[in-house]
């Protein structure tokens, strides 16, 4: 029987979407791709395969889910089975790197960034910034390395010191720091390539970004004299032509569910810094707002499903 297979190595993040799968009555099946045995003589089964694999996977000590997904797509791929966001997207997913490269290909406009690999080398990109610069980890997600320095010997005693954050692939980057009008961020979601929705997201205590309800020890904060309010917030009617932009971005890169994120700079100018194939969403935000993207998700992969003669 032809199945809708989950492939990913975080069952907390993927619990939300089998829910609905269940209450949509959706046959499915979870491949958790941390290890295991891939014998290239077998004919994979029929179905849809959605690649959830996260670039985060080494910080659950899962350090070559990510490399055994990328045998298992091949494999399917070569089969002609239908993926979900594809090998190619499993590349951007585990490389800034990519990304950047293909969003630029593009006409996407991304942050001035450098790629470094040793420690002398991250002191001697930092060079090429003016200003305050940010590193980050280009095998990432959650945040990973994502720290502001306001000059070269602030990042210096960081890189030689204890605290170095060493990035799981050797590869750490070194971009340029966006000044936004105010401490937000815009996370674009898309599934089946076409825009559900966007989220703001304020980043005001830092660079923890991940949506998910996993991610979130409180969602809402209360700064002293403020009103408690959430860290994520969908935005209502949200247009701008960035969006055919993706969109096409997507279509060409095999990639079919992703959030997309953005920083619009005080000039209003967009930089887009950041793709997460294994996108997530906040289920308060989503209350508030009345539209969920895992059902949306489960729908989608039904639709592909049930689009397959077999």
């Amino acid at each position: 029987m032809k199945k809708i297979y989950i492939i990913h190595e975080n069952n907390e993040w993927t619990a939300p979407l089998l829910k609905w799968l269940e209450e949509l009555n959706l046959p499915y099946e979870d491949w958790f791709l941390d290890k295991g045995i891939l014998d290239l003589s077998a004919e994979p089964p029929q179905g849809v395969f959605y690649n959830r694999m996260s670039a985060s996977s080494h910080t659950r000590n899962h350090r070559y889910a990510p490399e055994y997904t990328g045998a298992v797509l091949a494999w399917l791929e070569g089969h002609g089975r239908k993926v979900i966001n594809s090998s190619r997207a499993l590349q951007l997913e585990i490389s800034k790197v990519a990304q950047y490269a293909a969003l630029n290909a593009h006409g996407i406009r991304t942050p001035k960034t450098v790629a470094v690999v040793g420690k002398e080398q991250i002191i001697e990109a930092a060079k090429k910034f003016n200003g305050p610069f940010i590193t980050k980890h280009n095998r990432a997600g959650k945040g990973l390395g994502v720290q502001l320095f306001q000059n070269i010997d602030v990042l210096r005693n960081y890189v030689e010191g204890p605290d170095f954050d060493e990035p799981i692939d050797g590869i750490t980057l070194i971009q340029e720091y966006i000044v936004s009008a105010e401490p937000f961020i815009t996370r674009c979601e898309f599934i089946g390539r076409k825009f559900l929705y966007a989220v703001k997201v304020d980043t005001s205590q830092g660079f923890q970004l991940c949506p998910a309800d996993a991610c979130q020890i409180e969602d809402a904060f209360c700064p002293v004299g403020e009103a408690k309010k959430s860290k994520f917030e969908i935005i209502d009617g949200f247009t701008n032509p960035i969006l055919e932009k993706y969109e096409k971005f997507l279509e060409a890169n095999g990639i079919h569910i992703a959030g997309i994120e953005f920083i619009m700079d005080k000039n209003g100018q967009i930089f887009t810094y950041d793709v997460n194939t294994n996108t997530n969403y906040n289920s308060d935000a989503e209350k508030v707002a009345g539209i969920y993207g895992m059902k949306a998700i489960a729908r989608y992969l039904g639709d592909e499903l049930a689009k397959m003669n077999i």
